[in-house]
């Protein structure tokens, strides 16, 4: 027989020489018991089990309280109902709110077996009564009790996690744009691919609206580096872009206004993004194009090829300095034009080190001429990701405008004020 601990003692408990065989984990016990005959009961019935265990013994509820709320959170709490301070149901939810990591066993009385199964419903992981406890009987309570209570934590987290993301999916969906076009104008095909893993959204952004005058303006852009504050930033500025042109600004001025959100709002001085702003005149005829660190886009009809535009500084690289030059790019009667981001470029074009390029996006595109709209761009981000075979991971946006001559109104009734276009 082994002496009793004092109140609050802790007792490192190991199996006795014939204890059965048990798992090698330790389990770190808090048993709540005011009479100190039970508590030495308990503890003999321990030493009978195979079971290593740290025992902790407390008397009152308020001492409970104490080793949960300050100590490591024990595996399981023997918790007896009938305490000085504490007594019937209520202190299994008291204890589950002190210590909500730790599973609990009830002990309760001869008569009490009421009380167990009602334990039971409200969170306990089992119920002993006492008188009618075995060593085996312990073993197995408390190894199942500790086991079940991981699973349910498991289970919780998991549960948590799934709605977190479900949250967070929701949130990036409804980040994303939606083009606001009237029908028949131009016909847009997006693409958003972000390099972090299970990510909807990335550093890059882009939007397309038309105003009232009838004109469609585009962005794409690219914010330096990669995970959620890259992200945060890119949707920041596409918001504000959009709010922008829908209240007039263009060109260097839009890009100015766009600088000074981002300076304000970037997390660290070294941040910038790159874009391209566009502005299609409602007959088609031109578009008015704005680079800020950003590569030009594409103009693509009986061939592709990069648009010739006056280059920019990326936003934020040298706030203030306002460089930025627009070029207007004569449009022919029908094509398209792309905008990307470089994660479309930067890409290996092989096994070796050469890099894809603007002109190796040409190349792909006047490979293959019978593609268009959504197969033309699905068929390059396929084909570029497959050639880098994973070795450059980036953000990737694309933003693909295609008219006919069928949807455009008579180019006479285009009035040029940005001199002459560029064809």
């Amino acid at each position: 027989m082994t002496d009793a601990p004092g109140p609050a003692a802790t007792r490192h408990i190991v199996p006795r020489p014939g204890a059965p065989d048990s798992d090698s984990h330790v389990y770190r016990v808090l048993l709540v018991e005011d009479d100190a005959g039970d508590a030495l009961l308990v503890e003999e019935l321990l030493a009978d089990t195979g079971l290593s265990v740290v025992l902790q013994w407390v008397q009152t509820f308020a001492e409970t309280l104490v080793v949960l709320r300050r100590d490591e959170t024990p595996d399981c709490v023997l918790l007896d109902l009938h305490l000085p301070d504490a007594s019937g149901i209520g202190t299994v939810s008291d204890v589950h709110r002190a210590g909500p990591g730790a599973a609990v066993i009830v002990l309760t009385g001869m008569t009490d077996t009421g009380i167990g199964a009602e334990a039971l419903a409200i969170g306990a992981q089992d119920y002993l009564v006492k008188g009618q406890v075995t060593p085996e009987l312990l073993d197995r309570s408390l190894r199942y009790a500790v086991h079940r209570k991981q699973a349910e934590r498991t289970a919780t987290q998991l549960r948590e996690n799934r709605l977190r993301a479900q949250e967070n999916i929701r949130l990036e969906r409804g980040l994303l744009p939606a083009p606001l076009l009237a029908p028949g104008t131009v016909t847009p095909v997006t693409r958003y691919l972000p390099s972090r893993e299970h990510a909807l959204l990335g550093g890059d952004f882009l939007d397309i609206v038309q105003t009232d005058d009838g004109a469609v303006h585009a962005v794409v852009g690219d914010v330096s580096g990669h995970g959620p504050d890259e992200a945060a930033l890119g949707v920041l500025l596409r918001i504000a872009w959009r709010s922008l042109v829908l209240g007039g600004h263009r060109g260097a001025e839009l890009l100015a206004l766009m600088e000074r959100i981002m300076v304000a709002e970037r997390p660290y001085a070294e941040k910038f993004a790159t874009c391209v702003t566009l502005s299609m005149d409602p007959a088609g005829a031109f578009a008015d194009i704005t680079l800020a660190g950003h590569d030009a886009p594409l103009l693509i009809s009986d061939g592709a090829r990069s648009l010739e535009c006056r280059a920019g500084l990326a936003l934020g690289l040298l706030p203030g300095a306002h460089n930025w030059t627009t070029s207007r790019v004569g449009l022919p009667e029908h094509g398209a034009l792309m905008m990307f981001t470089d994660g479309l470029v930067e890409g290996h074009r092989g096994p070796g080190r050469a890099r894809l390029g603007v002109a190796g996006l040409v190349e792909l595109i006047d490979a293959a001429p019978h593609l268009a709209g959504n197969a033309l761009v699905d068929h390059l981000a396929a084909t570029t990701r497959g050639m880098d075979d994973g070795r450059h991971t980036d953000d990737l946006a694309v933003l693909l405008l295609s008219w006919t001559a069928a949807g455009r109104p008579p180019r006479a009734a285009v009035v040029g004020d940005h001199g002459d276009a560029v064809v």
